[in-house]
């Protein structure tokens, strides 16, 4: 593997400008995830069960748009590199289709509303999405092989993603407001955030570099194309690689859930819809100050027990909110906890994944950032795409109406499922899968095997 794996001089600005990319992904992600379907139900009164089953069915084409994606990444060779050219050529697209989501037009019929939304809904997830997010996913990989630097980066990637979501949450409502407070004002609203996100990508592409190459080439010392059907049997093959995939899976299917859930707590159970921005920012305020000492953590115990060792606070975190029965004190404490448990997994998740990378070449000599990293994708958009079902099926089961002044009882058990059960249940069976998690002590052997493998071809 030739690379320089430490990161060079400007180590810090590399860093920062890496946790650019997921600031600037996080514009969207967390819109779609945690205002998407309100704006759908209550500003472009929108059936939330039919753009549930879109978001829902919108997720398989976008699982398969990922996969190809990644091999497309695999297969890139430019003077950039593999993954960073991607960011550069589609920031302005990613920028435009946000907005376009949010510009459905409120004149229209409720027929022709749902085509606006099918086809906009996936060109921003199936295609746009996924042509900036799966090359930026397989930039950790390949900037570094230091398992270490990985945890950083991934804890500068969550520091900036958190921060995204941050504004998000925090700003968005208010900037409708400011707008006019109208399904108009939505579309104004995804302007500004529009052009953050631009400047946040092209960051991620100048402050950044690819270092890492494959242990195995040819016999000209070339890097070769891995076949795309040897590519997937080496993922199946790769047992690490299928425990974070369905940990993903399940996390990203709890996120769109909770996520989404969130305004609607706030509102009709806690009382008050700008609760969302004291819930969400003081747990992003926390998570974004843990995320500066988890490192030391990470260095000490490893990436699986921290990771493990968040899912419980995030548990205990839940647990404390929905008892709170309101009282701002506990909600504080709540979000708190919370905070430091996301602080957690979000300084941990991505370097591991990325660690699966190495132990997939390792036992099977491919080396594929970009399908691993799909494929991760795929798995947990698909994941997503079940959770914004979910969400809206539950609702709309429990009768939630969302020009109603006052909620059922159901409705509000519909809710609570949402944002509490669902998302424990979740932290649960990520519990059950660190158990059998032994990469961490096996690592560094595996990365000597691989460098000797190197040596023995050079």
């Amino acid at each position: 593997m030739k690379s320089k794996d430490k990161l060079t001089l400007s180590k810090v600005f590399e860093r920062f400008s890496y946790g650019c990319g997921d600031f600037g992904c996080n514009i969207i992600y967390t819109a779609m995830s945690a205002f998407l379907l309100f704006y759908y139900t209550d500003y472009a009164q929108v059936n939330a069960m039919a753009v549930g089953t879109i978001m829902m069915v919108s997720r398989f084409f976008d699982g398969i748009s990922d996969i190809i994606m990644g091999v497309i990444v695999d297969r890139t060779k430019s003077k950039f590199g593999k993954a960073r050219p991607w960011l550069l050529r589609m920031c302005i697209p990613f920028a435009v289709s946000g907005v376009l989501l949010f510009s459905v037009p409120t004149s229209w019929a409720s027929t022709p509303k749902l085509v606006y939304v099918f086809i906009t809904y996936n060109l921003v997830s199936t295609v746009i999405y996924t042509a900036i997010n799966v090359p930026y996913s397989a930039l950790n990989a390949l900037m570094t092989q230091d398992p270490y630097e990985r945890s950083v980066l991934s804890i500068f990637r969550n520091l900036l993603a958190t921060a995204g979501t941050l504004i998000i949450n925090t700003f968005t409502l208010p900037l409708v407001e400011k707008f006019g407070n109208d399904a108009s004002a939505w579309t104004k609203t995804f302007c500004v955030f529009g052009f953050i996100a631009v400047v946040a990508f092209l960051l991620n592409f100048f402050g950044t570099k690819e270092r890492v190459k494959p242990a195995t080439t040819g016999e000209d010392g070339k890097v070769e194309d891995v076949p795309f059907k040897a590519g997937i049997k080496a993922l199946f093959k790769n047992k690490y690689w299928i425990m974070m995939t369905g940990m993903l899976a399940l996390f990203f299917l709890m996120y769109s859930v909770n996520g989404g859930a969130t305004v609607y707590y706030a509102k009709d159970i806690l009382g008050d819809r700008n609760l969302v921005s004291t819930i969400n920012g003081i747990f992003n305020v926390v998570q974004i100050l843990g995320m500066f000492f988890i490192a030391m953590l990470v260095k000490r115990f490893g990436k699986r027990n921290i990771f493990a060792l968040g899912l419980v606070l995030d548990i205990i975190g839940m647990l404390v909110l929905n008892f709170s029965g309101g009282a701002m004190a506990l909600i504080v404490v709540s979000s708190v906890i919370r905070g430091v448990g996301n602080a957690c997994g979000g300084a941990t998740m991505w370097a591991m994944v990325s660690d699966t990378i190495d132990y997939g070449e390792w036992k099977t000599g491919y080396r594929t950032e970009g399908l691993v990293n799909s494929a991760c994708s795929f798995g947990y958009k698909i994941g997503n795409g079940i959770g914004s079902a979910l969400l809206g099926i539950i609702l709309e089961v429990g009768g939630y109406v969302g020009e109603a002044v006052t909620q059922t009882a159901s409705a509000l058990h519909s809710i609570e499922v949402c944002f509490v059960w669902i998302p424990i249940a979740v932290y649960v069976s990520g519990l059950v899968i660190m158990k059998f998690w032994k990469l961490d002590k096996e690592f560094p052997q595996i990365i000597a095997d691989l460098n000797a493998r190197q040596a023995k071809k050079a």
